[in-house]
């Protein structure tokens, strides 16, 4: 029976991953000389070759692209097997990844549900949600949490969940008592924390002002939530950001919510993507947290 090597597959895995027999011999802690021989091996088994050698250069043929693509999807499942058994193990290992910008409260509540469990190791992670995505689809994370929706398409069909939708809001210093705030007539006499350009919230809030002819007087913008939600503490000026963000402080009475920006919101999602198995410990989650 001719049977695939899949030494050999994961050879021509990693040169045409990396598009460079070097780099990719460095990565395997192997020589040039053997990984061309193993992808030579794979080539005669095969019958034709996956590779056009262009000088120094690797570009791949026409069947050469349809065996990467069959390589991926072998080696994400294999390391979805190896997910499903480091789930399986005790109470289970849970992998997030989280895009570097969202709200640590919200990441929090996400999370409750198992953080007083003994048995369950966390691994949290963040980052931008390219690299993010590109881990989750090698399986190396279970499950993304973000404010922005993964885009699919016919090879990479991501499970985008929308988990909640969150206000957003006006909160400053606490007002003089008897002094209200009243939107939109108030919005251009502030300095205003917010958003960066890059964010829903602020395109959001760019079309209202737009429509409502407002120019407000943006002091400082601002793609980190965490930064965000200390400006607004301590810089005395007014933010707009999600109510999830400054819990704490509107609870203690440090921040006072002016009020609820209309038709601006922000959504918060959870992206996964398509396998045979879905950690337990994920599924209860992800049911907690859409039934919330």
């Amino acid at each position: 029976m001719n049977r695939l090597n899949y030494h050999h597959l994961h050879a021509f895995w990693a040169v045409a991953s990396e598009g460079h027999l070097t780099r990719a011999a460095e990565k395997l802690h192997v020589s040039q000389s053997a990984l061309s021989a193993q992808i030579r091996q794979l080539e005669e088994q095969l019958g034709q070759p996956l590779f056009l050698r262009e000088g120094r250069k690797l570009r791949l043929t026409g069947l050469g692209a349809a065996v990467l693509r069959y390589a991926e999807d072998i080696f994400a499942l294999g390391n979805e097997l190896l997910a499903a058994a480091a789930s399986g193990a005790g109470g289970g290992v849970l992998r997030i990844g989280s895009v570097a910008t969202l709200s640590r409260n919200f990441q929090e509540w996400f999370l409750r549900p198992v953080l007083k469990e003994a048995d369950v190791r966390l691994v949290l992670e963040s980052g931008s949600l390219e690299e993010l995505l590109q881990r989750l689809k090698a399986h190396e994370l279970d499950v993304v949490l973000s404010n922005r929706p993964a885009l699919g398409d016919d090879r990479q069909p991501w499970r985008c969940r929308t988990l909640a939708r969150q206000p957003v809001v006006l909160v400053g210093p606490p007002l003089p008592a008897g002094q209200a705030f009243r939107f939109p007539d108030g919005l251009p006499a502030l300095p205003l924390l917010a958003p960066s350009r890059k964010s829903e919230i602020r395109l959001r809030f760019d079309l209202l002002c737009e429509e409502l002819a407002l120019q407000p007087v943006i002091r400082a913008e601002v793609d980190d939530m965490a930064m965000l939600r200390l400006l607004a503490r301590d810089a005395g000026c007014v933010a707009l950001l999600p109510a999830i963000v400054v819990r704490d402080e509107l609870d203690k009475g440090l921040l006072q919510q002016y009020c609820v920006v209309p038709r601006v919101e922000e959504t918060f999602y959870a992206i996964t993507v398509q396998r045979q198995f879905l950690p337990p410990l994920l599924q209860d989650l992800l049911r907690a947290s859409i039934a919330a």
